[in-house]
């Protein structure tokens, strides 16, 4: 019985993943053969697949900025990294929001701080503008420089209305 060729480009690379048991080591490939006229050169490439390619860097929601690393994430969660700078959102439209929040970054990387707490609140049914939004502007060009991470802040400091950001040093 012989797979599809799609069939052995799934197995390929869920046989890359395999790491040997402890003391044990991979079995080496037979040497690749030059295609026959009953194998094709696509059935070969798929049998010995190209290294997998390196994940995708970390994202955050909606496409955004990196999500922050969780032993840092836990430092601010305890505040053993301050949240000193804090920037409320509520009651701002859209434009004077994204200003507020620029400036504001760029302001507090500036003065030294590490941390920020951003609070967009959750909106009237839970899907707010600024909520929805925000991450967008944290992955802008403009504050690429400024921003090292980002993640939904913790139920005491706003949970889902909320987040920190860890600024870069």
């Amino acid at each position: 019985m012989s797979l599809a060729p799609e069939d052995l480009r799934l197995w390929a690379i869920i046989a890359a993943t395999v790491k040997p048991a402890k003391g044990r080591h991979l079995p080496t490939p037979p040497a690749k053969t030059r295609p026959t006229a009953q194998t094709s050169g696509d059935v070969a490439a798929h049998i010995y697949p190209s290294p997998a390619p390196l994940p995708a860097p970390r994202s955050g929601p909606a496409g955004g900025p990196q999500t922050i690393e969780p032993g840092r994430k836990r430092r601010i969660v305890r505040e053993r990294d301050p949240l000193a700078a804090r920037l409320d959102l509520h009651g701002l439209t859209h434009d004077a929001a994204r200003t507020r929040l620029i400036s504001f970054l760029i302001q507090a990387r500036e003065e030294g701080f590490r941390a920020a707490l951003i609070i967009t609140g959750k909106g009237k049914q839970g899907d707010g503008v600024l909520r929805r939004f925000a991450p967008e502007w944290l992955a802008s060009h403009d504050l690429r420089g400024v921003v090292a991470g980002v993640s939904e802040a913790h139920r005491r400091h706003g949970g889902e209305g909320a987040l920190y950001v860890a600024l870069k040093a």
